[in-house]
């Protein structure tokens, strides 16, 4: 599991492993290792020159000392110092060690046209301008350097790709758009979640010694090693009842495949028993694609609710199949609720729930049931507010919810005391109590119709196996989204065919944990 640790966490452990080492040997560690990621990359594109863009702080430190081992070893180095107060405002020991190697310093004083030649001329450029205690956003000055380098340099940020928020939570289009972000010691949120993935690029984490196993992250992301570990694998003892029924209310006379996409994908995943809850068109079609799927209520472990629910129905199969709905939403056990069925979603439920709306889906159910108005310590970057910056009573927009993702998704687990499952690129588990869960794992490919409710036959699947909602809502996401790059393969995917590669991946993930080194 790749766990990420907030800002105060990362500076606390710093501070105890240089309470325990000489003078400066933290930052050593990681100039070396910037350094080392920073030849490799020259040695693959067959770069000579590098160019570090250096900022005030630690991260402009490192930058430095990694520009000087660089010069040290052959390449042709420059560095430009940003801050008004050039040589006086960069970290002294660095640029000594600058200085000593041969690297050409430049300061802002010496104009916009000719510093941005001299980063026009790199094929690697080291973005060292602002660290983990920056804001959201760049100077001017640093935003006309980086729009300077040249589209085949490679870009490799410090710690983090300059302009982001750290922790994660606003998206901001000013900001190092990197190849690659070296990190050290451990991730940031920003690396993990939807407002500063993309800008990170490749993210390499380099180890320099400082503590944090012991410490809960901030935010988490289940690799592939980890689905052995947590996958319901049944036992000589088992049977298909204490492998998990699962109840799947889905599928509709408007809508029925979601039905059979739902029921094949719960089957593929190994469900113990599935039984159908239906109106007689899908119950058609899941009988000839799933012929063990059982029709009709009966005693289940968990339910799955709402793929190709029509809430809207009034003939009486569909209202017998609302009834089913309703009442599963009204028992003690765990349900995931997708689609039409977050349209009964009233309020909060106190047993285990996992909610798996899209943005437009969140922002209709925040509005429905009810958002308050506040003011966060600083705002989004974007023009729509945060979750927490809606002033009363306004309805929330998708737009709002992709500008502050991760805002919303707690506000509505908050309201509901649900795992609340947000899909996109990025897509986030939040559970009240639990660090932030973030999967992509996925190929954009995933984005058509259907995929959702494949989704939620494997979730589902692994509620009723017994799996917490927070477990089962970030595995399922990890296995949906391998399925569908394993199946898409680098061109398009139908929903049934990433339902139809559940089962052969979740063989391989499985057989890749039991190999894997202890």
């Amino acid at each position: 599991m790749i766990r990420a640790h907030s800002v105060e966490t990362v500076r606390a452990a710093e501070a105890a492993a240089m309470a325990e080492l000489p003078e400066g040997e933290l930052m050593a560690r990681a100039a070396r290792g910037l350094a080392d990621v920073a030849t490799a990359r020259l040695t693959d594109s067959g770069g000579t020159t590098v160019v570090g863009l250096v900022g005030a702080g630690d991260n402009g430190g490192d930058t430095l000392y990694a520009v000087a081992h660089l010069a040290e070893a052959g390449y042709a180095c420059a560095v430009v110092l940003l801050p008004a107060a050039g040589r006086d405002g960069v970290h002294a020991g660095g640029l000594e060690a600058a200085d000593g190697a041969g690297v050409m310093v430049h300061l802002v004083a010496e104009g916009p046209e000719a510093l941005a030649q001299v980063v026009a001329e790199a094929d690697l450029v080291l973005d060292g301008i602002v660290g983990i205690g920056g804001r959201p956003g760049l100077r001017p000055e640093a935003a006309r350097l980086v729009d300077a380098v040249d589209d085949d340099a490679w870009v490799l940020a410090v710690d983090l790709a300059s302009g982001l928020d750290p922790a994660g939570e606003s998206g901001e289009d000013d900001a190092v758009w990197a190849d690659e972000t070296v990190t050290f010691g451990t991730p940031k949120p920003v690396h993990l979640l939807p407002a500063g993935e993309a800008a990170t690029g490749r993210l390499t984490v380099v180890d320099i010694g400082i503590e944090v196993d012991e410490v809960p992250a901030a935010v988490e992301r289940l690799e592939w090693d980890d689905v052995a570990a947590l996958w319901p694998v049944p036992g000589r003892g088992d049977d298909k009842y204490s492998r998990g029924v699962l109840g799947l209310v889905a599928g509709s006379e408007a809508y029925p495949g979601a039905a059979v996409l739902g029921a094949t994908a719960a089957a593929e995943a190994g469900v113990g028993m599935l039984r159908l809850v239906a109106t007689p068109t899908p119950v058609g079609l899941v009988h000839q694609a799933v012929p063990e799927a059982v029709v009709g209520d009966g005693r289940v472990q968990a339910w799955a609710v709402g793929p190709g629910l029509d809430t809207e129905a009034t003939d009486a199969d569909a209202v017998a199949q609302l009834d089913v709905a309703r009442a599963a939403l009204g028992s003690e056990l765990p349900v995931v609720v997708d689609a039409g069925g977050l349209a009964l979603v009233a309020g909060r439920r106190e047993a285990p729930t996992v909610l798996t709306p899209h943005a437009g889906e969140l922002a209709r159910l925040l509005t429905r049931l009810g958002t308050t108005g506040g003011q966060r310590g600083s705002g989004s970057a974007s023009s729509s507010p945060a979750a927490d910056e809606l002033p009363a009573g306004r309805p929330v927009t998708a737009d709002d919810v992709r500008a502050d993702p991760l805002g919303h998704a707690r506000r509505l687990a908050a309201l509901t005391g649900a795992t609340v499952l947000l899909k996109g690129a990025t897509t986030l588990v939040v559970t009240e109590g639990h660090a932030v869960r973030s999967q992509a794992d996925a190929p954009p490919w995933l984005a058509t119709a259907g995929a959702g409710d494949v989704l939620t036959g494997i979730v589902g699947t692994l509620l009723a196996s017994g799996l917490e909602p927070h477990d089962a809502a970030a595995l399922g996401a990890l296995v949906h989204g391998v399925t569908a790059d394993r199946v898409s393969n680098g061109g398009p995917l139908r929903a049934l065919a990433v339902a139809h590669g559940i089962r052969p991946t979740v063989r391989d993930l499985l057989a890749r944990g039991r190999s894997a080194p202890a």
